[in-house]
This record gives structure tokens, C-alpha cells and sequence, in this order.
């Protein structure tokens, strides 16, 4: 008799988590659709609230494209390590006409429609080692990440969009060279950012002159495996690239320079690049490149989450 209990009991605890989303995707046929992109397509354009669709466990390889017109679009992975979102495309791949995909044509998941999130969830692009290959594309304005994964190697996650305003806690990102870079705004909290053998820096932004914030770690840990002094925090892609490290720890992968010009003397005049209160190994504060910046208290209060994201908080959605 309680063992009859308990099974109705795990049930009725299913039936009522699967009730709490508007859509499940499971590969055994569980869900509403076996696909995530089945699901994606499911959504009503231009719907003005979020629909939200639960991804169970599972590898799900699919190219997958979010189109601007499904907007507040949420998924919601079951376990975050073991709900992965993956492709194999990369740089030099060739498509139907025996063209290169390039580095935008690689991307695993395309993410054009505002007002995305995602949580406990792997994005991943599995080419390997192959030259660039996205993970992400995100260039919708208002995308927030939460407890999710980045993985790949060169080009992991690329933030498209210029304008546009991103959002990371408790994420983690891993990559080789210029494996955050893009033009959108973005702020990373309390994020492990994973620095790879055979890989020299972590940013490429490229942010547009004409806009004041580019990418923003705060309390976020650099590790890796990769040889001790062998990192760069960034380089700028673009002239105006924009760059600060908040009260972060960096782990010994962090040379002593910090920073890189990408061999441009004028990017030493147009980038800013900056660190207040960086701690750990690789804060070798005094032997950072002249051109980059040490921020005062006061300095260091204009980054905040208003200010950055020009007045979107995603802590309030």
C-alpha cells in the first residue's frame, strides 16, 4: 500500500512539474515534441509573454535558430550538465555549395528574439579543436543566462549583437582564443571563466564607439588548464573595444602584461581596458601594460547593473 502511495504520489509530483511549463521536450516522446527547435517553432510570433519550454535530460543535436519574432522565449534545462544543446559546424566547413561556413555560419544555436533566457542549461559546439566554432550566437537585446554552460574552443560564445544588452550568472564558459567577443553589452556575475590549453586570450569585444559599456566580469574566477602566464584578459577585434574585470580572481593562466593591442599601436588610445581590485596569481597589478587601467572607488561605482544595461535589470524578471 505505500509503495502504491509513492508511485502515485511521484506521479501526481511529474504531472504537475510538467504543468508548470507551456511546453516539454523529451527525446523518448515524454514531451509535447522530441525536438527543441520542434518547440521553438511552437511558440506564437511575437507573443508578449514568456512561454516557457522544459528541455529533459538528454544530447540534443540540432542546429537551432530562435527568430526575432519569438520573443520571451525561455527554456529551462532539467539538469544543466546533462541537458546539452550541441552541433558540429565550425570556420571551414564547407556548406552545400563547397563554400567555408565562416565563423557566423558555425554557430550551434542562433538567437535573434529579445527578451531570451535560459537556465540550467549546455550549449555547446562539439567540432573540436578545429579553428572558430560558436556555441552560441546571441543578438537579441535583453538575453539572460543563468547556472548555464558554454562549451567549445576558439569562438565559444559570440555576442553578436551591437545594442544589444546580455546578462551571465553563475555560468560557466571555457575556450582558447577569443572565446567571448562580439559588440553587445554584456555582464558577467559570478561566472568561471575556463581558459584551454593551446588558447592566448579570453575577450575579443569589438563595442562600437558609440557606446559606453562592452563586457563587465564581476566576481567571476579565471581557471584553466593552460600553461601558468600564457592568457591575456582580452584584445580588442575593434578599435573601441571595451573590457573591465570587477573584484575578480585570476588563477596563474593571466600573464603579468594582462592585455593585448592585436599588434595595433592606435587600439592602445581607442580600447579601454580595466581591473579594480583583481586578486589571485594572476594579478600582477604593477606589471600590466601602461595603456590599461586600474579603476579608483569612485571609478568603479559607475559599473553597475543599472548603469551598464542601461536600466534593464534581469534580476526582476
Amino acid at each position: 500500500m505505500k509503495q502504491l502511495v509513492l508511485i502515485v504520489a511521484l506521479c501526481w509530483l511529474a504531472l504537475g512539474r510538467a504543468g508548470a511549463y507551456d511546453f516539454v521536450v523529451a527525446q523518448d516522446g515524454s514531451g509535447k515534441f522530441r525536438t527543441v527547435q520542434e518547440a521553438i517553432n511552437a511558440v506564437p510570433d511575437f507573443r508578449k509573454k514568456v512561454t516557457t519550454i522544459f528541455i529533459k535530460k538528454g544530447t540534443y543535436k540540432e542546429k537551432l535558430i530562435l527568430a526575432g519574432s519569438k520573443q520571451f522565449v525561455k527554456l529551462i534545462g532539467e539538469d544543466r550538465d546533462k541537458t546539452i544543446l550541441t552541433y558540429d559546424d565550425y570556420n571551414q566547413k564547407k556548406n552545400i555549395f563547397g563554400e567555408d561556413k565562416g565563423t557566423s555560419g558555425s554557430s550551434s544555436c542562433y538567437l535573434y528574439g529579445n527578451d531570451f533566457s535560459a537556465e540550467n542549461l549546455t550549449f555547446a559546439n562539439s567540432s573540436g579543436p578545429v579553428g572558430q566554432a560558436v556555441a552560441v550566437w546571441v543578438a537579441g537585446d535583453r538575453s539572460a543566462f543563468v547556472n548555464c554552460r558554454f562549451l567549445g574552443f576558439q569562438d565559444t560564445l559570440y555576442t553578436y549583437g551591437p545594442g544589444s544588452r546580455q546578462f551571465y550568472k553563475n555560468c560557466y564558459i571555457e575556450g582558447t582564443t577569443d572565446f567571448i567577443f562580439g559588440s553587445g553589452t554584456a555582464w558577467f556575475e559570478d561566472c568561471e571563466i575556463f581558459c584551454k590549453k593551446g588558447g592566448l586570450y579570453i575577450t575579443a569585444a569589438s563595442t562600437p564607439d558609440t557606446t559606453r559599456f562592452g563586457y563587465v566580469f564581476r566576481n567571476c574566477r579565471i581557471t584553466g588548464d593552460a600553461p601558468a602566464g600564457s592568457f591575456a584578459l582580452g584584445r580588442p577585434w575593434r578599435p573601441y573595444a571595451k573590457t573591465v574585470y570587477l573584484n575578480c580572481h585570476l588563477g596563474p593562466v593571466i600573464g603579468p602584461a594582462g592585455w593585448d593591442h592585436w599588434g595595433k599601436e592606435t587600439n592602445k588610445q581607442t580600447a579601454y581596458y580595466a581591473e579594480y581590485k583583481s586578486r589571485g596569481p594572476g594579478a600582477a597589478l604593477k606589471q600590466r601594460v601602461p595603456w590599461s587601467h586600474q579603476l579608483t572607488d569612485a571609478e568603479a561605482e559607475q559599473y553597475t547593473l543599472q548603469n551598464v544595461l542601461h536600466g534593464w535589470n534581469p534580476q526582476t524578471n
